[in-house]
C-alpha cells in the first residue's frame, strides 16, 4: 500500500488559543494561566497524551477480534513528565516529555492468555505511539510572509 499524507492546520488566535483543523473536524488548544494562556482548552502537550491514548484504544477496538478478545471496557490512563522551564526558555533542559508511562484498564470475559498476548500487540501497531518511541523527521518545508 502506498504512504498516505494526513495534513492539519493550526491557526494562533488571542494570546496562546490556537484552533486547529483536520478533515473538516475543529478543536482548540491553549495553555494555563502559569504558562500565558487563558486556560479555555487542554494544552498540546496533554492533547499528544490524549492522542497516544487514543491510538492505543482504536487499536484495541480493531484488533480484538483477531485475538478473540471480547473488550467490554477499555481505557487508558497516561501522564508525563515534562519541565516547562525548556518552553519558556529559563534552563537549558529538553523542551518534550522525558518519559511517557500508560496503564491499560481491561474489562474482559476473555482468557488471560489471550487477553495478554493482545496487550503486548497494541503497542506494535500504534502509529502515535511509534513516532514517538521511534522519533520522526521534522522538517520546516519553507515560510509564506503575506
Amino acid at each position: 500500500m502506498a504512504v498516505e499524507q494526513f495534513s492539519a492546520r493550526a491557526d494562533l488566535q488571542a494570546g496562546t488559543l490556537v484552533k486547529v483543523k483536520a478533515r473538516g473536524f475543529e478543536f482548540s488548544l491553549d495553555e494555563p494561566p502559569e504558562l500565558g494562556g487563558t486556560d479555555t482548552a487542554m494544552n498540546p502537550v496533554e492533547a499528544l497524551l490524549g492522542a497516544l491514548g487514543a491510538c492505543q484504544a482504536i487499536v484495541a477496538r480493531s484488533y480484538a477480534p483477531m485475538f478473540n478478545v471480547e473488550l467490554d471496557e477499555f481505557w487508558v490512563e497516561l501522564e508525563g513528565d515534562l519541565d516547562p522551564d525548556g518552553f519558556m526558555n529559563k534552563a537549558e533542559v529538553r523542551c518534550g516529555f522525558s518519559d511517557i508511562r500508560y496503564t491499560y484498564h481491561i474489562k474482559s470475559s476473555s482468557p488471560e492468555q489471550a487477553v495478554d498476548d493482545f496487550i503486548a500487540f497494541i503497542g506494535t501497531k500504534c502509529p502515535v505511539g511509534d513516532s514517538l518511541s521511534q522519533g520522526v523527521n521534522l522538517t520546516l518545508a519553507g515560510v509564506v510572509r503575506e
